[in-house]
C-alpha cells in the first residue's frame, strides 16, 4: 500500500501507510441502494474516538459539506447495518444540548431538527461519569440512544473497569464497550443497532 501523499503516475516514495483495521474498500457499498430509513448520528465530546469509530463503520468513504448556513463541516458516509446500507453522520463535537459554540448548534439541529434512527452517543471509558450527563439529555429529548463506551483499552491501563450490565439496566438503553481504534468491538455495535433499524423499516413500510 502505497503513500498516498507521494503518488504520481509516474512513481511513488516507496513508503507505506499506515494500513488501520477498518480501512477495508468499502466500494461494494455504492453499488447497492441507500436505504431511506433515516441515518444514524455519532454524537460525543471532543477526543472520545468518534471519528475514528465513523472511519471504522463506513470505511474511507465519505462526504464532507458545511451544513447549511453555516462553515461547520459534517462528515456523512454508508455503513452496512444488517440488510441495510445506512447514512452515517459525524456530528460536530458537543458538550450538552445547551450550544455555547456553532458546532454544538449544528449537532444539537441535526438532531433535533433531522429524522434520526438511531443515536450513537459516544464515550471515552476513562472518563464516563463527566460524559453522562449528555447521553441523559438525549434520552430526555426522546431521541434512540445507544450508549459506545470507547477507548476500553485505555481504560484498562488506568484499571479501570466499566460494569456494561450495569448500565444498561441503569439507563435503560443498549451498551457498548469497545476500542473503536483497534476495532474491537464494531460488530457488536452493529448488532446493536440493528433492531434500531427494523424498528424503523416497520415504519417506514407501515
Amino acid at each position: 500500500m502505497e503513500c498516498y501523499k507521494c503518488q504520481s503516475k509516474t512513481k511513488s516514495c516507496g513508503k507505506s501507510s499506515l494500513k488501520l483495521p477498518f480501512l477495508s474498500n468499502n466500494r461494494q457499498l455504492f453499488n447497492k441502494k441507500v436505504s431511506s430509513i433515516p441515518p444514524i448520528a455519532l454524537v460525543g465530546m471532543p477526543n472520545v474516538g468518534k471519528s475514528v469509530l465513523f472511519n471504522a463503520l463506513t470505511g474511507i468513504y465519505m462526504t464532507v459539506s458545511n451544513y447549511p448556513g453555516t462553515t461547520v463541516e459534517v462528515s456523512r458516509g454508508l455503513a452496512q447495518i444488517g440488510e441495510e446500507t445506512i447514512t452515517v453522520i459525524d456530528t460536530p463535537g458537543m458538550y450538552s444540548l445547551m450550544p455555547i459554540s456553532e458546532e454544538e448548534k449544528v449537532a444539537r439541529d441535526l438532531l433535533l431538527t433531522e429524522p434520526v434512527s438511531a443515536v450513537v452517543h459516544v464515550v471515552d471509558a476513562k472518563n464516563l461519569a463527566r460524559m453522562l450527563p449528555l447521553t441523559f439529555q438525549l434520552m430526555e429529548a426522546q431521541l434512540p440512544v445507544l450508549l459506545a463506551v470507547n477507548m476500553m483499552d485505555e481504560a484498562r491501563r488506568y484499571g479501570i473497569t466499566v460494569q456494561k450490565d450495569t448500565l444498561e439496566i441503569e439507563l435503560q438503553i443498549p451498551v457498548v464497550c469497545m476500542a473503536a481504534a483497534l476495532n474491537q468491538g464494531i460488530e457488536e455495535l452493529r448488532d446493536r443497532i440493528t433492531p434500531f433499524i427494523a424498528l424503523q423499516s416497520t415504519m417506514v413500510t407501515v
